[in-house]
């Protein structure tokens, strides 16, 4: 049985599908051609927290910052502020960051969720 974190991602996921069809990538590299806005050949905390934060504000449909229950898929969940779901992407990206260099690289974009 899927955790309640694990089933609102998958409603998350579900309810973003037109938006994730339109940025879909091809492979690793596109991935990180589009989050690396600067070019570098790998993507900063800042370039992944612009990228990953998308979903957040395409759902926040009122612009206060916060998801209530009736803005997240299933119309369920606690409130979540914009600044909670940046402290989880940037726990994520700790996590992604192998190598512990500050960076993520296409190898570690490419990586299953550590």
């Amino acid at each position: 049985m899927a955790s309640p974190r694990l089933r609102w991602l998958q409603s998350l996921l579900l309810a973003l599908a037109p938006a994730l069809a339109a940025a879909q990538v091809q492979g690793t590299a596109d991935y990180l051609a589009r989050m690396d806005r600067d070019g570098d050949g790998r993507v900063s905390p800042d370039e992944y927290l612009a990228w990953m934060g998308y979903a957040f504000e395409r759902m926040d449909r009122n612009g206060d910052g916060v998801l209530s229950p009736e803005e997240q898929p299933g119309g369920k969940g606690r409130p979540l502020t914009l600044e909670a779901h940046r402290q989880r992407l940037a726990e994520r990206f700790r996590r992604q960051d192998a190598n512990g260099d500050g960076y993520l690289d296409a190898l570690e974009l490419a990586a299953p969720p550590r």
